[in-house]
């Protein structure tokens, strides 16, 4: 069997309209400089006020890929 390792490294997304967008943009982003993203988990939502009222949506993501290379 085949032994394997990957790193978690943490992302935080924002969006003026959804926590959905936020974490897509937040994936879609890492995806564009990290290879074989396997697992991606919202760990955090919160939101960005201004005079009281919602003016992004942020979502922290922790996204995992696999290390490539020999495991030594």
């Amino acid at each position: 069997m085949t032994e394997s390792v990957y790193k978690i490294v943490e992302l935080v997304g924002s969006s003026p309209t959804s926590w959905e967008d936020a974490a897509k943009s937040a994936i879609e982003k890492a995806a564009k400089s990290l290879r074989d993203l396997r697992v991606a988990e919202v760990r955090e939502l919160d939101v960005k006020l201004e005079g009281g009222k919602i003016v992004a949506y942020r979502a922290k993501v922790r996204v995992s890929f696999k290390i490539e290379g020999d495991v030594d």
